[in-house]
C-alpha cells in the first residue's frame, strides 16, 4: 500500500457533510494556484525587451523563456492528470508547488539566458500540476450542485492572473529590475503551499505497481506534443521544411501513442473515452475557442499600434479590458450553469464569441478605440461562459478515478488551441495584411488583416456550435468503476 509522504488533515470527500469554511479555505487554496501559474506566463511576456538587453540576446533567443513554460505544461498535460490519478492529487499538488516556487527562485537568481529558460521549464512543470489539479480537486471536495460556481471562481483567478501579469511587470522591472517579476511569485508560492497542506482533503491509499504509470505512452505524448508545438511556434509564421519535418514527426507520434494504448494494459489515455461523444465534443469545442482566444492577444497589439495608432501604454490598457470581462463574468457564468444546465450556458458562450468575431469582422476602424472594445467585450464573456460551462459540463459526473486524465485532456486541448492560435491565425493576419515588416505597417491594410482574421475566426465558432449541438448527449456514459482510465 502507498502512503502519502505528506499526512493531510481528515477532510471528508464530496457529498459528505464537509463544512462550507473547509470548502472556502480549498478553494482559496485552489485559486491561488490557478493566479500563479496564469500569471507566470503573463507577467514574463512584458520583460523580453528587457531580457533582450540583460543578456545581449536577440528576440528569436528570449522568447523561448515565454515558450519553454509553455511547451513544459502542453508536453505535461495528461501525464500529470494520470500521476495524481494514481500517486494521490494532494502529493503531487504540493510538489507542484514547491517546485514552481524553488525554480521561480532559480529564475531570478539565473546568471545566464539559457539556465534561465531550463529554470523556466522547471516553472512550466509545476504550473502544469499546479493549474490542471485544481479542476480535478473541484470535483473531489465541492458539492455537485456548486461545481458551476468553483470552476467560475477558477476561470475568475485564471483572467485575474492574466491580466494583472503585463502591468504587475511592469512595475517590479521599472523598481526592481526583471528578476522581481520571478521573485514576486516566492511568497505567493509558500502562502498557497501552506493553504494546501493544510487544508485539502487527505489522499485516498491505494496500491501502485510497476505496471500502474505507462511510460511508453507517456513518452511518446511528450515528444509528440512537443513536436507539434515547435512545429507551429518555430518561424513565427514562415512554415519550412523544418516545420513540415516537425509537424510529420507528431503525425508518426499519434500513430505510434495510439498503437501502444491500444496494446498496453494500463493506458494512459483510454481512447475508448473518445467514443463519448459528449467529451469529444467538449474538446474539440473547447481547442477552437482556445485559438479564437490566443487571435484576440496576438492580432489585437498589432491593430492598436498600427491601424489606431495607440501608444504602448494605452496598448496595454485596452488589451486589459478583455481579461477583466473575464474575470467580472467567470463567477456569475459559474451561477448560470448551476441554475440553468451547462450545456445551455455553453451553446450561449459559443454564439457571443461568433457574434463578437463577426462584429469585429465588419466593424471599420473609423471607429476606433469604441468599435475595438465593443465587439472584444462581447468574445471575452462569451469565452468565460463558454469556459466555465463547458468545465462544469464534463467534470460534474466524472467518476473519480478519471478525474485527473480528463483534467488534463481538457486543458491539453485548450494549450493546444492557445499554440495552434498564435501561429495559424497569426499567420492569416500577416498574410492578409500584408505586414511582412512590422516596424512600417500599413493601417489601412492592417485593419484589412484584423477584419479578416475574425471573420475566420467567427466561422471556427460556426463549426464549434456545430459540434456542440451535434454531440451534446444528457450526461457523459460512465465506466465502471473499477475500469482502467
Amino acid at each position: 500500500m502507498l502512503k502519502p509522504a505528506i499526512d493531510g488533515p481528515n477532510v471528508p470527500p464530496a457529498g459528505s457533510s464537509e463544512s462550507p469554511v473547509s470548502i472556502r479555505w480549498v478553494l482559496a487554496s485552489l485559486s491561488l494556484s490557478m493566479l500563479l501559474s496564469s500569471l507566470g506566463t503573463s507577467i514574463a511576456n512584458v520583460g523580453l525587451p528587457t531580457l533582450a538587453q540583460a543578456f545581449n540576446a536577440s528576440f528569436q533567443e528570449v522568447q523561448w523563456v515565454v515558450l519553454a513554460y509553455l511547451l513544459a505544461i502542453t508536453t505535461l498535460i495528461v501525464s500529470v492528470g494520470r500521476l495524481g490519478d494514481l500517486m494521490g492529487r494532494r502529493r503531487l499538488l504540493l510538489t507542484g508547488i514547491l517546485l514552481f516556487t524553488a525554480a521561480s527562485i532559480l529564475c531570478g537568481l539565473s546568471p545566464g539566458l539559457w539556465l534561465l529558460i531550463a529554470a523556466r521549464a522547471v516553472q512550466g512543470l509545476g504550473a502544469a500540476i499546479m493549474m490542471f489539479l485544481t479542476m480535478a480537486f473541484v470535483g473531489e471536495t465541492v458539492p455537485k450542485a456548486k461545481t458551476g460556481s468553483a470552476m467560475g471562481l477558477l476561470g475568475t483567478m485564471s483572467a485575474i492572473g492574466t491580466a494583472l501579469g503585463p502591468t504587475l511587470g511592469g512595475v517590479l522591472i521599472a523598481g526592481l529590475g526583471w528578476p522581481a517579476i520571478f521573485f514576486v511569485n516566492v511568497p505567493l508560492g509558500i502562502l498557497a503551499f501552506l493553504l494546501a497542506q493544510r487544508f485539502l482533503p487527505a489522499d485516498r491509499q491505494g496500491s501502485v505497481t510497476a505496471n500502474g504509470f505507462d511510460r511508453m505512452g507517456t513518452l511518446l505524448l511528450a515528444l509528440t506534443l512537443a513536436a507539434y508545438a515547435l512545429a507551429v511556434t518555430l518561424g513565427r509564421g514562415n512554415f519550412g521544411p523544418l516545420n513540415f519535418a516537425l509537424l510529420l514527426a507528431a503525425a508518426v507520434g499519434v500513430g505510434l501513442f495510439v498503437l501502444t494504448e491500444s496494446r498496453t494494459t494500463s493506458p494512459l489515455i483510454r481512447l475508448a473515452l473518445f467514443r463519448d461523444r459528449a467529451l469529444s465534443g467538449s474538446l474539440a469545442t473547447s481547442a477552437l475557442v482556445s485559438t479564437v482566444l490566443m487571435a484576440t492577444l496576438v492580432v489585437g497589439p498589432f491593430y492598436l499600434t498600427g491601424a489606431l495608432g495607440l501608444e504602448t501604454a494605452m496598448v496595454g490598457l485596452v488589451m486589459s479590458v478583455g481579461p477583466v470581462v473575464v474575470a467580472l463574468t467567470g463567477v456569475p457564468a459559474g451561477r448560470m450553469a448551476d441554475r440553468f444546465g451547462p450545456q445551455r450556458i455553453t451553446f450561449l458562450g459559443l454564439a457571443g464569441i461568433a457574434a463578437g468575431s463577426f462584429f469585429l469582422a465588419m466593424m471599420p476602424a473609423a471607429f476606433g478605440i469604441p468599435g475595438y472594445i465593443a465587439p472584444m467585450m462581447v468574445i471575452t464573456a462569451g469565452y468565460a461562459l463558454f469556459q466555465t460551462a463547458n468545465n462544469t459540463a464534463v467534470m460534474a459526473d466524472v467518476p473519480v478515478e478519471r478525474r485527473g486524465v480528463i483534467s488534463g485532456m481538457l486543458n491539453l486541448s485548450r494549450n493546444l488551441g492557445l499554440i495552434t492560435g498564435a501561429s495559424v491565425m497569426g499567420a492569416i493576419f500577416a498574410i492578409a495584411s500584408a505586414a511582412t515588416n512590422p516596424s512600417t505597417p500599413k493601417p489601412d491594410a492592417i485593419a484589412t488583416g484584423l477584419q479578416i482574421t475574425f471573420a475566420v475566426a467567427g466561422i471556427l465558432m460556426v463549426v464549434a456550435l456545430v459540434i456542440a449541438m451535434a454531440s451534446r448527449i444528457p450526461s457523459m456514459r460512465k465506466l465502471p468503476a473499477g475500469a482502467p482510465s
